[in-house]
């Protein structure tokens, strides 16, 4: 049994991960027949490496995974950071200053750098329901007191796309933006996306970019769609990425990337 893509790469939330944050036995069973064909597994996520590595080891996944927006490279069977890129804080300050001169003032969080790095939130700022663990905060100095991977900005009347085009008009020169998600848009290093970490992690292993099959589900997987031989959008993606998608499948809840493995495993 042979595949026609050597590298799999899979966004998490909304994509591998069903809405109760599980991966179905058929997703799981794919992928094992999958990587036994030869082929390598690497998840590729917005989630920094603290909020990524619980659902890892309950995997039992022990390779390459990309988190943080291409961020950081993770190896999970080793726990340990391979590479780790940081915003600019005096940039994301600016950056902020001249979104706020534009909208009013935003409501914040921000992923602390590292292995255990917290996930800050400050006043007003929604945080989606689950069990990711955050730390509120109240003065503002906290917030840049420590290297941060990413900030997160909400506005209290715009939605994400009004608050993402905004965002990227007014600071696109100096942070990248992007919509990670209901109620998640991000300020990162400039030029940083998942295809930039995609592309660090294929490196280790020997392995391309007309190697690879990629699924997602939201605007920020569209550099790792353009980067990837095929960009495959499941059927709950946001329309952002169904328009560059190459195909679109199942949705999450309904095994979308097993639906197109076994189809490419015969």
């Amino acid at each position: 049994m042979s595949l026609q893509y050597r590298l799999i790469a899979t966004d998490l939330d909304g994509t591998l991960l069903r809405d109760d944050d599980t991966v179905s036995q058929r997703t799981r069973d794919a992928l094992a027949a999958a990587t036994a064909a030869g082929a390598a597994h690497i998840i590729v996520t917005g989630r920094a490496v603290p909020w990524t590595r619980h659902i890892l080891d309950d995997l039992g996944y022990e390779g390459l995974a990309v988190c943080g927006q291409g961020a950081q490279v993770y190896h999970a069977g080793e726990h340990r950071l391979l590479t780790s890129l940081t915003l600019d804080r005096q940039l994301a300050r600016l950056a902020l200053s001249k979104i706020e001169a534009e909208v009013g003032p935003l409501a914040l969080a921000a992923s602390r750098d590292g292995l255990d790095g917290e996930v800050l939130v400050g006043p007003g700022y929604r945080v989606q329901e689950g069990p990711l663990p955050v730390v509120a905060y109240e003065d503002p100095a906290e917030l840049w007191s420590a290297p941060l991977n990413k900030v997160y900005i909400q506005h209290p009347e715009l939605d994400d796309d009004a608050l993402t085009s905004v965002a990227r008009a007014t600071v696109g020169s100096l942070v990248n933006v992007v919509m990670a998600g209901a109620g998640i848009v991000e300020m990162l290093p400039l030029g940083l996306n998942k295809a930039t970490g995609l592309s660090l992690a294929a490196r280790r292993l020997g392995l391309r970019a007309a190697d690879t099959i990629a699924f997602g589900d939201m605007p920020n997987d569209i550099p790792m769609f353009g980067w990837a031989a095929h960009g495959v959008a499941m059927a709950n993606a946001h329309e952002e990425l169904k328009a560059v998608a190459h195909e679109i499948t199942a949705s999450n809840e309904h095994d979308g990337i097993a639906v197109v493995l076994e189809r490419l495993l015969g």
